[in-house]
């Protein structure tokens, strides 16, 4: 027998019965509903004085039968059908009203959020007759930013559009817009932001956020930047404001959330559910490159060391069948559930790598203990990801490190010697990029890798200025100077790219005030000035190796 969803307290056997008969009702493909179904569901609506709902399948067939309260109806889960971020239910929504009203605010969110195929709202009048029928769909990405579309109000055996044909179109044309994008991307984006100011200038932090996502290998399709007095402590947005998220990715083809913010694994489940969308945030962008570019024994070990602090919290149970127990033959007491055993196991691989860690550190010192009996001085290149570190270090150097246009593309550190004139040399080591609001588990899982600067005679802080927010990129590099107790070391400011900056009378200007060389890693015969500068630095720091 199939089930009736919601609200029964109260009625009468034989109303229990009239609603279960509505399963028992076909729908002809080609149309929304019938004049007799309308009909059907008016009169029992107003008998027992509530709105009554059904969601019809693409070939008539009555999927669920819905019994609300008078004001509204609640949707039971849908889980067994067709999800995707870039399709339709398959289901249409018809409902009674018996106000009057036309579709409601709460109407169009289910429209959105379940991505129905239509809703119609059946005006109930006192006698049980069926009035006016109000529906609705979705429709494509247009330039007016529209996302639904109200079709007139009409009796519902005047509601004569062919159904099955209109809705297959309508579907190929979300498809024909999605397609004109030509992306071959895995992963299709729209970015969000969610701010408390509304006078900070944050445009850097979304587009900085583009970038991370680019470097990781995601097409960004939109980016959004919601103001409000303070963020929603479930879901960060308004629900109104997340339906439209919905809508806007169902228009666009996206097929993920990116969030400007670390999220909590409560806000991570409730915006997924809600959504029915993907959901990272900029912590797991940025683990994810690290992920990808560490190819040093040390380095991967320190990248899933912050993966694996950063997951354990955030393994919760996704279904029942989470909650099975594992005991058997030998084992004391109920077992483990399969969430305890990932969490147990979790702990387990974090010992293990912390052990590791250890040992690395331990060669680490060595090989300084190794370095320091040289008597040659040590520079350590530090600066925002993506300015220019690595090129700078090949260009001084003449090594090879690997330099690419991405965030993060150096991540294993590199040591190389840096000759002077008068056959003087130094040792200069290029170090992971800073980035602003380093996670905390990235900053944990590095800071043996970080406390290798407490052993630098002299920090060179390279920083590119043809970056409009280079200033914010100095402020984070130096608070993370100050977070690791070296603020207080020399430090020399290296203005990079300098090619990219087109007013040459500013540039100089801001190297006064910044007390910067400006210089271009690409053309090594700019680098005269911060030679000498090095060169001083060094002179007195020289001493005869240690026998």
């Amino acid at each position: 027998m199939n089930k009736i969803h919601g609200n029964l307290t109260g009625l009468a056997p034989s109303q229990i019965r009239g609603i279960e008969q509505l399963y028992r009702r076909r729908v002809p493909p080609d149309l929304i509903v019938t004049h007799e179904l309308a009909r059907q569901l008016t009169t029992l609506s107003r008998e027992i004085n509530r709105q009554i709902g059904i969601l019809i399948s693409r070939r008539g067939e009555i999927a669920f039968v819905i019994v609300g309260s008078h004001k509204d109806i609640l949707i039971p889960s849908l889980d067994n059908f067709r999800s995707s971020s870039t399709r339709f239910k398959g289901l249409r929504l018809i409902h009674t009203h018996l106000d009057g009203e036309p579709l409601t605010t709460d109407d169009l969110t289910d429209l959105a959020l379940l991505r129905l195929d239509l809703v119609c709202a059946v005006d109930t009048l006192p006698d049980g007759i069926p009035g006016k029928a109000y529906a609705a769909h979705l429709i494509p990405e247009n330039p007016e930013g529209v996302y639904w579309m109200q079709l007139p109000p009409a009796p519902p055996a005047e509601l004569t559009l062919d159904f099955l044909s209109f809705i297959q179109a309508l579907e190929g044309e979300f498809t024909k817009k999605q397609k004109t994008r030509k992306v071959d991307a895995t992963d299709r984006a729209i970015l969000v932001r969610v701010e408390t100011n509304p006078l900070a200038d944050v445009d850097y932090a979304l587009d900085e956020l583009k970038e991370l996502a680019r470097s990781c290998g995601v097409e960004v399709f939109d980016t959004v930047l919601k103001y409000r007095a303070q963020r929603d402590p479930k879901f960060l947005l308004g629900k109104g404001q997340l339906s439209d998220l919905v809508i806007r990715a169902l228009q666009m083809g996206a097929n993920l959330l990116v969030f400007d913010h670390e999220l909590t694994p409560a806000q991570v489940r409730s915006i997924t559910d809600f959504t029915e969308i993907r959901v990272i945030d900029r912590t797991q962008v940025i683990l994810d490159i690290f992920a990808r570019r560490a190819h040093s024994r040390e380095g991967k070990i320190q990248v899933e060391l912050a993966q694996l602090q950063y997951l354990l919290p955030r393994l919760i149970m996704k279904n029942t069948a989470m909650s099975r127990l594992t005991g058997g033959i030998g084992a004391r007491g109920p077992g483990e559930t399969k969430l305890e055993i990932n969490r147990r196991r979790v702990r387990d691989r974090i010992n293990r790598l912390e052990k590791e860690m250890k040992t690395v550190q331990t060669a680490r010192n060595v090989r300084r203990v190794r370095r320091e009996r040289t008597g040659l001085p040590v520079i350590a290149i530090v600066g925002y990801t993506n300015a220019g570190k690595s090129t700078l270090l090949n260009a001084l150097t003449r090594s090879d490190v690997f330099t690419e246009d991405l965030l993060f593309a150096t991540l294993d550190p590199k040591s190389s010697r840096l000759r002077f004139p008068r056959d003087r040399e130094a040792v200069i080591t290029d170090t992971v990029g800073f980035i602003r609001d380093l996670p905390k588990e990235l900053f944990a899982a590095f800071r043996a890798t970080l406390d290798e600067l407490n052993e630098a005679d002299v920090l060179l802080h390279v920083i590119d200025i043809s970056n409009p927010n280079f200033e914010n990129h100095i402020q984070a590099v130096e608070l993370i100077l100050q977070e690791l107790d070296i603020a207080g070391k020399p430090t020399l400011r290296v203005f990079n790219k300098e090619d990219r900056f087109p007013d040459k009378t500013q540039l100089k200007a801001l190297c006064r005030r910044f007390e910067a060389t400006a210089i271009s890693a690409l053309h090594p015969e700019t680098l005269g000035e911060l030679m000498e500068k090095l060169y001083a630095y060094m002179t007195p720091l020289y001493q005869p190796p240690s026998i």
